[in-house]
């Protein structure tokens, strides 16, 4: 390990790094903690009043702004953001606050997220979330953290842009760092992409669990919800998961598919969504390991309503040579409509590759939630098709 690295939470840094063989599967270095360095500066840049009064944030950031909070020359490792914004989220949308980070002078940018989603918070709601690298803390959910290592050898920058149709009335933030005569050759750089889409259903339906039909195959993930899809070398560190089921029925029966430089078949290829993400048998409770968890889960009809998974590879990361695209069904053989989101994190070797584009603002609006009134609806329509008895239950077919 790096003599760059020991400053940091060792056990997050464990999965910035190409680690030796001794260090894989070790879940923590506490005794790294003890060493004394001589060649590293700690530095702060925050949203502090230099007036020295307790205005201690940035102000009426306008509709469209962007609002650079990080601007730093030289070479240095990130290891702490803080952030929190006035108004709350009912009033204003952190999926319309677009977070962007930038290393080493690239004009492009490595990070590029709904800032909402990148710290765990999805569909622009507000709840408690803890893992290692991410959390969001008191009050309400409203402060978010990071702890992931972010590198950088000859400079980096931190911007957001306001596209949520009204101004940010306070944005207070730290970004804690060090400060280091020189960037270790292996070290990688952290990069971070979300993505949403409206999956969508093949033409014989939603055939889940065979209940309105018979189910077909997927062997090669075609039609899969993409993750991330990323060309050079690296590691994968993570992914949250953000899913939104418009019936009652199971979401999760689509399996994770990994393709690792270049395979055309899937070289990890999993059993089903809550067993990529440890869980099993179709999980609806509120978990958390620092590694894994359900942050939220629906209290509504069966499956019906949305769910944030998380799943972080700190101590398994997955490597890549060339490429890396990671996918997942939605529902067996991408058989169900689902409004998914997702925010993947790796580390990636220089030189860096441009992101994907980001989904846009109207594409990744979240859907509405299906209540009482549309499922009294479909029932209706259900009646009409079975020749409208007056006692007709609900299970003839």
């Amino acid at each position: 390990m790096s003599k760059y690295l020991s400053v940091a939470l060792v056990v997050v840094l464990l999965a910035s790094q190409s680690p030796s063989p001794a260090a894989v599967g070790h879940g923590s270095d506490l005794f790294g903690l003890a060493r004394v360095q001589s060649d590293m500066r700690t530095r702060r840049v925050s949203s502090y009043d230099r007036s020295g009064g307790n205005n201690d944030r940035f102000e009426h950031i306008a509709d469209g702004q962007k609002r650079e909070l990080f601007n730093v020359q030289g070479a240095g490792i990130i290891n702490h953001i803080w952030i929190t914004i006035a108004p709350p989220p009912e009033q204003l949308n952190r999926n319309d606050i677009i977070l962007r980070m930038y290393w080493d002078g690239n004009e492009f940018p490595s990070v590029e997220s709904p800032i909402g989603p990148f710290f765990g918070q999805g569909w622009n709601e507000s709840y408690p979330f803890v893992s290692l690298p991410l959390a969001v803390g008191p009050v309400d959910g409203r402060a978010m953290v990071s702890y992931f290592a972010m590198p950088f050898a000859k400079g980096a920058r931190i911007e957001i842009e306001n596209q949520t149709g009204r101004e940010i009335d306070a944005f207070y933030y730290f970004v804690d760092y060090v400060e280091v005569d020189a960037l270790a050759d292996d070290m990688g750089r952290f990069c971070a992409w979300y993505n949403h889409e409206l999956t969508e259903a093949p033409p014989e339906g939603e055939t889940e669990w065979g209940v309105t039909g018979p189910q077909g195959n997927n062997p090669d993930g075609k039609d899969n919800y993409l993750i991330v899809d990323v060309k050079g070398k690296g590691h994968f560190v993570g992914v949250n998961y953000y899913m939104h089921c418009p019936t009652p029925m199971w979401y999760g029966e689509g399996d994770d598919m990994v393709f690792i430089d270049g395979d055309t078949r899937p070289t990890l290829h999993g059993t089903g969504t809550e067993d990529y993400f440890n869980g099993s048998w179709c999980p609806k409770t509120i978990y958390t390991h620092p590694y894994f968890g359900y942050a939220r889960v629906n209290d509504d009809i069966g499956w019906l309503g949305r769910t944030h998974a998380y799943r972080f590879h700190i101590s398994d990361p997955i490597y890549f040579n060339t490429s890396l695209r990671f996918t997942i069904e939605h529902g067996h053989d991408n058989n169900l409509t689902l409004d998914m989101a997702s925010v993947a994190y790796w580390y990636q070797a220089p030189p860096l590759q441009r992101l994907a584009p980001m989904p846009g603002k109207e594409s990744r609006q979240p859907k509405p939630y299906i209540g009482v009134s549309e499922i009294h609806r479909w029932r209706d329509e259900w009646r009409k098709n079975h020749g409208n008895g007056s006692q007709l239950w609900g299970n003839e077919k």
